[in-house]
Formats: C-alpha cells, structure tokens, sequence
C-alpha cells in the first residue's frame, strides 16, 4: 500500500454543510468516501468542534464511538467518521496509512462549517493517525489528544497484537475482519513504511498534545505511551488506573477532562 498521503492531503475535498446534525458524504484527496456526522454543541452554539477518530474495527454507529460523541458534544460541536474500509465509508482499510487523508477531509469539513477552533482525538488506530496528521504543515488543528495508540510499527508483543496482524495480513484473516467485524482491509504490505506514531510527534510541536493510555491496555504496555510522551518537550501524559483499550474503555469521567484539556486555551 502506498505512503503518498503526506502529499496529498493539501486539498482535500468536502461536501458543503449547513448547520444542525446532520450526515455527509466526504471525499478525500485520494478520491475515497468516507461517511461523517456532524453533532452541534447540546449546550449552545459553539466556536470549537472535536473530530473523533475511531480506533480499527470502529465506525460512526458503532456504541463505543457514539457514547464518546455524545460526552465531548456537551463540550463543542462533534465530527465522527468511519475510516476508509469500514461502516458505510468507501475503499480499503490501510490500518494507519493513508487514513490520514481521511482526517483531513473531516477537519477540513469541520472549518467549512464555521468552526474556527478544531482539536482532535483519536483511540488507538485512530491515536496513531491523529499524532501523523497533526505532523503535516497542512493540518491546521489547534490541539491533539492520542488515546492507547502505538508508539511503533508491526508490535506483536502481545496476544491481542499477534491476533490483529493476523486478521491485517492473511487471507483468512481478512475474510475474518471483512464478515465478523465488517472492516475490509487493503491487501498490499505498506511501501514505503509511513512515518511512526513516535517519529511524528516532534514534528506536532508547537501544537498541544495529550497521549492517554490504560494501565490494563491489554494491546500495547506502559512503554509505548511513555516513549510517545518523552519524543518531544510539552507533552502531556495520562496514564489513566483500571483503563482497558482506546474508546471501549474509555468512561464518561475520562472523556470529560479530555474534552476540558483539547479546548482549554
């Protein structure tokens, strides 16, 4: 699968909106559709809008995703997305790659809608795209929360881990992630290999950024927070006790103060 996405995300296309909740189609750089959700703000009008990214296997309906959506829009105006390859979005899922371009057609789309101030949060794969994105001199976004995301590429040291690569990268496995969990994956290896999680946060400076992890993220141990955190001077750690995985895990108390962080000024 290929890498172009730094280049391409300058232009990204979106749909034009008008206000109130409403359901999009968005069209991305590379030409992929991606569905959205705008949610306005349930306390009033507001300047500031989060854009969510899921983490893989998520999507825009999905139980996880809207429980977060519906906690940050207490806070701000709310965009979800389904990933390429997953809900009712077009294309294949790159697992992290050009996902990129994905986000940057959801924050483009949130500044069409009148939003001056755009923050975004993302749960592990999700996480990962967030922190690349926000790397990109074209990323126009004010702050960055990275929630149990990986600090490197092709992690297998635990058994959740060694489970994924094998749905990302056999054919049975595809089959698996395609009928059990509706998420069609792209079937070509990265190349080249997209910038790391871990590599791209010295580039997000001087932008905020916040990295969350569980203590009991049965995906990915307390190392990989910490080395993303230690990449760059000013970011922010969590390390939340009793935490499980990115959204599924993340409670209303959590989602809350990550909301208050992303729109302190």
């Amino acid at each position: 699968m290929s890498s172009e996405t730094e280049g391409q995300q300058r232009g990204s296309r979106v749909s034009s909106v008008t206000t109130g909740d409403r359901r999009v189609m968005l069209l991305t750089r590379d030409g992929v559709r991606i569905e959205a959700r705008y949610e306005p703000c349930t306390t009033g009008p507001a300047d500031a809008a989060i854009v969510l990214a899921h983490g893989f296997t998520g999507a825009v309906d999905k139980p996880a995703v809207r429980r977060a959506a519906g906690v940050f829009a207490q806070h701000a105006a709310v965009i979800t997305f389904s990933f390429r390859g997953h809900g009712r979005s077009g294309g294949r899922s790159t697992v992290g790659d050009r996902e990129v371009l994905d986000l940057a057609a959801a924050v483009d789309w949130a500044r069409t809608c009148g939003h001056h101030r755009v923050v975004t949060v993302g749960f592990s794969m999700g996480g990962s795209v967030v922190l690349r994105h926000a790397a990109l001199s074209e990323a126009r976004v004010d702050a960055v929360a990275s929630v149990s995301a990986p600090a490197r590429w092709y992690y297998r040291g635990t058994a959740p881990m060694r489970r994924l690569h094998w749905v990302v990268t056999r054919p049975l496995g595809r089959l698996v992630g395609r009928v059990g969990f509706g998420t069609r994956i792209h079937t070509e290896d990265w190349d080249p290999v997209p910038l790391s999680p871990v590599d791209a946060v010295p580039l997000i400076t001087p932008t905020p950024l916040l990295i969350v992890h569980g203590d009991r993220d049965p995906y990915f141990p307390l190392d990989h927070p910490r080395m993303l955190a230690g990449a760059a001077e000013g970011v922010e750690l969590w390390i939340e006790p009793r935490m499980g995985h990115a959204e599924n895990a993340a409670g209303a108390e959590l989602l809350g103060r990550v909301a208050e962080w992303l729109l302190r000024e």
